[in-house]
């Protein structure tokens, strides 16, 4: 049995501080931070009388110990059994159950006073609006539930026939999933509790031939128009892979078809099939022959969220559209409230934060999608207020959410999205997602270019989990181990797994295309993002996507056996968010990014060169050496701000006049290690362009130190002189005073550097957005036009090569692109 959420001590909370002369205490921390730094902040705890209680201040290496300590497979399991137990599709009243779940967690954890009155607010009201936009006032955590208002549906019947020629029927089909016994309790008990159905599409009663569509892609249904193979009033049968289910759909709309049946092919499921000698689920690992997968068939290329409201927030009253990014069959939707779960942990920077999230709805039990997620983000929250009650508080604000009705196509991210896309403009710094986190043996990652080494450092500084002796990230690596006779494998599952590889940069992270919250963020805001877990393969149990045998019983016998994996992820989100929370420099990669901008352009050239067009790249390569070459210069200047700032301390810290900071042998100790942690002395490249490209990529962040997220005083230099002067009075000696003027124009290098390195991603957002399908505005990724899930690399213009296959739109979205990335070269050379 899981262990309660929090041990009690003395009537308290593990962990909790019993503190005294808090008013006082503050004030000392906050003018530390502000003129000090990370050393200084060392230098000043570590001396005799200064602890408040013995209480050391946390950041850095320590906050990561204490951090990872934390998340544990119990917790996990237990709040995975909380949520995948119980049906949860958005809108639902279940769904509104879990989402108070997880405000009671955040109240819980983060120590947020219970009001009388839930704080659940109706979107665009006065209350909602004042928790989102008051965030850089926030005077301590706090926690509350969004409500907005889209366009759901649920079928109220469904029927699938095979007729005669006379048109009697031959056979019914059955659409219940129906598990072969009662080993799995909760599969048994809602079987048919959320009917089998594709999420917004439309209703009718279609009659017709059935055409096989294979996996239904662009590229065969062009191959059908080119055999002469009409679509008119047809039915298609659509295998799942390859591109989002939705997309399926829209092609098979677009040729005249009259509906549209999509299934999973047992061919697909890799060497863990019953004709491999393995058992359908509930009594073995291959595939339950009457699962369903559900899920939404919105065109997602085109645009997410609530289908009626594109481009602004679904509030209650809002006025909606037809909806031009679902299928085109009338039928009669409802407007349903969902709910965002949301809580803030301020930070010493207010105004510059760190989202993490993860979407909380399922089709029916979603054991791994979402709840596996869910699970993780427990425990990353369990961490986040383990180390609150430590005396910790981040650099930079930290803001959670708890996304609801992704499911039917990311609605509950993006509304609140387009509801507060200046405010996440403004002060975003950077989104962690997490969907599902585990449902097989292999870690995958895709991310901004801008995190890809961040991310994959955080995976290198953890261990497997479930082989010591390997780091996390050698989990991308991991393959399954139920093998079948060789030749098992699909043509089709084989060329799967090939373009998963293809699609990995050299650092071993894919681009993020769409299909889950990151969307609004990266590609219509420009917040560099990320996305992992760990994920199926073709050697691993059969994963029940979207069907009620992704139950949790299926999750602690085949998806994740004793939830190892589970806690590696939470481990590894928890790193990440405390390292972007809390670096002095941020762990942001341009050069890395221009590199792959590089192997974008490679792409684009071969792809003009198959489609026989006669244009030159020649000018946009050179705007994107010019790049380059401007990010290796804001390399140099981010390593020389940093240890500028190391140098002013060092320099105060050795100055012996006046004594009244003198440091013993205790605090000499503490000074060099934390100078050892900071890399300081450590010489920045004299020639950058003499390295080699792999160099290149990380050359700063490679140089990553353990504990080089230590809380720094980058947190506003505003006040300065009063906090200066309040501290600094019966010091003594002036010369044993830190030198204020000195620190505050270092820390406004930073601010600078910073501030250069936050709108490096923003740079490739263009008002005019993607052609044909506007919403998306990021120029240098978007989710494939016929893929959904895949990502499409300079979108735009690989687009007016692959599908418009013209030479004038070809060279206009060159001009378009070099536009940015000119721009983008001065804005960071400035």
């Amino acid at each position: 049995m899981a262990p309660p959420l929090l041990q009690e001590k003395d009537g308290k909370p593990a962990g909790t501080l019993q503190t005294e002369g808090d008013a006082t205490y503050g004030r000392i921390v906050r003018l530390v931070l502000l003129v000090g730094g990370a050393l200084c902040y060392a230098l000043y705890w570590s001396s005799e009388g200064h602890h408040p209680h013995n209480v050391n201040p946390l950041f850095g290496k320590a906050a990561e110990n204490v951090f990872l300590s934390v998340p544990d497979e119990e917790h996990a399991i237990k709040a995975s059994r909380l949520y995948a137990t119980k049906p949860h599709l958005a809108g639902s009243p279940q769904d509104f159950v879990t989402a108070k779940d997880f405000l009671s967690l955040l109240q819980t954890e983060l120590g947020i006073p219970v009001p009388d009155k839930d704080p659940v607010y109706k979107s665009g009201s006065p209350e909602s609006r004042d928790a989102v936009l008051s965030i850089p006032k926030a005077p301590g955590p706090r926690a509350w539930i969004d409500t907005y208002y889209p366009i759901l549906n649920t079928p109220l019947e469904r029927h699938v026939q095979v007729l005669s020629s006379d048109g009697e029927t031959e056979l019914e089909l059955d659409l219940v999933e129906r598990p072969d016994d009662d080993s799995d309790p909760d599969a048994s008990e809602y079987a048919d509790f959320v009917p089998t159905f594709h999420g917004l599409s439309r209703g009718g009663d279609v009659v017709g031939p059935v055409i096989d569509g294979g996996y239904c892609t662009n590229d065969e249904f062009n191959d059908f128009a080119k055999k002469g193979v009409s679509f008119e009033g047809t039915i298609v049968l659509c295998r799942y892979g390859w591109n989002f289910r939705g997309l399926k759909v829209k092609g098979a709309q677009e040729l005249g078809a009259s509906g549209v049946l999509i299934f999973n092919d047992l061919s697909d499921d890799g060497t863990v099939t019953e004709a491999n000698g393995y058992l359908p689920y509930p009594r073995g690992p291959s595939r339950n022959p009457n699962s369903v997968q559900r899920g939404s068939v919105q065109f997602i290329s085109v645009y997410p969220g609530d289908p009626t409201t594109p481009g602004y927030p679904s509030y209650e009253n809002s006025t909606r559209t037809e909806g031009e990014n679902i299928p085109s069959i009338p039928m009669k939707n409802t407007v349903t409230p969902i709910w965002n779960t949301l809580a803030v942990i301020p930070g010493h920077i207010q105004d510059e934060v760190v989202a993490v999230g993860n979407h909380r709805d399922a089709w029916v039990l979603g054991a791994t999608d979402p709840s596996s997620g869910t699970a993780t983000l427990h425990e990353v929250v369990r961490g986040l207020g383990h180390l609150l009650r430590k005396g910790w508080k981040p650099l930079r604000t930290i803001l959670i959410a708890s996304w609801d009705a992704e499911e039917y196509g990311l609605i509950g991210s993006t509304e609140w999205g387009e509801d507060f896309t200046d405010w996440i403009d403004e002060h975003v710094i950077a989104y962690l997602n997490l969907d599902g986190a585990a449902s097989g043996s292999r870690l995958r990652f895709s991310s901004s270019p801008l995190l890809s080494h961040m991310l994959r450092k955080a995976a290198e500084d953890l261990p497997h989990p479930t082989d010591k002796s390997r780091k996390l990230w050698d989990a991308t690596r991991d393959n399954g181990d139920l093998f079948g006779f060789n030749g098992s494998l699909s043509s089709a599952a084989v060329a799967t797994q090939r373009a998963e590889l293809i699609a990995l940069d050299d650092v071993g992270v894919s681009a993020l295309g769409s299909g889950s919250d990151y969307t609004v963020f990266l590609q219509r805001i420009g917040v560099p993002s990320t996305n992992g877990g760990f994920g199926s393969t073709l050697h691993d149990p059969v994963y029940h996507y979207h069907s009620v045998f992704d139950s949790e019983r299926w999750q602690e016998l085949y998806g994740d056996p004793g939830f190892h994996r589970h806690i590696a992820v939470a481990r590894h989100l928890g790193l990440q968010t405390l390292r972007l929370s809390g670096s002095i420099v941020l762990p942001f990669n341009t050069t890395h990014y221009t590199v792959q901008l590089h192997r974008y352009l490679d792409q684009v050239e071969k792809l003009a060169s198959e489609a026989s067009l006669d244009v030159s790249f020649t000018t946009m390569r050179a705007s994107i050496r010019a790049l380059q070459n401007a990010s290796q210069a804001l390399d140099s200047e981010k390593h020389e701000a940093e240890a500028g700032l190391m140098r002013i301390i060092e320099k105060w810290r050795r100055k012996k006049s006046g004594a009244a900071y003198r440091l013993g042998s205790k605090s000499q100790m503490v000074y060099e290690s934390v100078r050892k942690a900071l890399g300081f002395g450590v010489a920045a490249p004299s020639s950058l362009s003499s390295l080699s490209m792999s160099d290149l990529h990380d050359k700063n962040e490679e140089r990553r130190r353990d504990e080089d997220t230590e809380v720094s005083m980058v947190a506003r230099h505003a006040g300065f002189r009063s906090y200066f002067d309040a501290w600094s009075q019966g010091l003594g000696d002036a010369g044993s005073r830190p030198p204020i003027e000195e620190i505050k124009k270092a820390v406004q290098r930073i601010q600078a550097v910073n501030k250069k390195l936050i709108g490096f991603e923003r740079g490739f957002i263009s008002k005019d957005g993607v052609k044909d399908r506007e919403w998306f505005k990021h120029l240098g990724v978007a989710p494939g036009k016929w893929l959904g899930y895949g990502a499409t690399t300079f979108p735009g213009l690989t687009e007016a090569i692959t599908f418009d296959r013209n030479a004038t739109l070809v060279e206009h979205e060159c001009e378009r692109l070099e536009g940015l990335l000119n721009r983008l070269t001065e804005v960071i050379s400035a």
